[in-house]
């Protein structure tokens, strides 16, 4: 069933169980309020009197609306003010509209609280048998001691010097000519002007 009720200028089309939201009515959360002014009346396709009909609603809370900002404005004459209002409003539900009342559903519930069951934590999982507990130890500090490269060694061993094969020490980087003891590097003698050396001594023919 529906109804058209009138209340602070307004009209509403309410339902068993509707909640709407009403200029400021006198009254606490929780007063019961009833609503005289019914304009019009039905039950699905068909209409019933209003004759007599009352809707019956309770306050559900007292609230404010949206602020609204005024402003006025004279120019040329330094006028300015600003102001701010926020419309008192009464939130109703509506409980019966004449002889039918609201009964709530399965999904509404009873409106009862119950307290939220405690999570349990999930159980550990068991241990395997045969397992032995290994405490952890700290890492024993072990002191740095330098070992000597064997590398070398291992290398001179595997390939001993052959005798005859003559070892030259690698030359310094002087531009590759081998330095002298006065520090000085030492030239190869030049053969330009050096006399042709000379040959075996040719033998005479004989005289006869």
């Amino acid at each position: 069933m529906f109804a058209v009720v009138r209340t602070g200028g307004k009209q509403y089309r309410v339902h068993p169980g509707d909640k709407i939201v009403v200029e400021k009515l006198d009254g606490n959360a929780g007063d019961k309020v009833t609503l005289g002014d019914v304009l019009l009346a039905g039950d699905g396709g068909s209409l019933k009197s209003t004759q007599g009909l009352t809707v019956a609603a309770e306050i559900v809370a007292q609230a404010k609306g949206e602020k609204v900002t005024v402003f006025k404005k004279r120019r040329r004459h330094n006028y300015r003010r600003k102001k701010g209002h926020r419309q008192q409003h009464t939130i109703l539900k509506i409980v019966a509209i004449g002889d039918h009342k609201h009964v709530p559903s399965k999904a509404e519930g009873t409106g009862k609280k119950t307290a939220p069951k405690a999570e349990t934590a999930p159980a550990a999982p068991p241990k395997a048998t045969g397992e032995t507990k290994v405490a952890e130890a700290a890492p024993a500090e072990v002191e740095a001691k330098p070992t000597p490269n064997p590398a070398p060694q291992e290398e001179a061993k595997a390939n001993p010097p052959v005798k005859g094969d003559v070892e030259t020490a690698p030359e310094k980087a002087t531009g590759g000519k081998k330095a002298t003891a006065g520090g000085k590097s030492a030239k190869p003698a030049s053969t330009k002007n050096a006399a042709p050396a000379k040959g075996a001594a040719k033998k005479s023919p004989k005289v006869k």
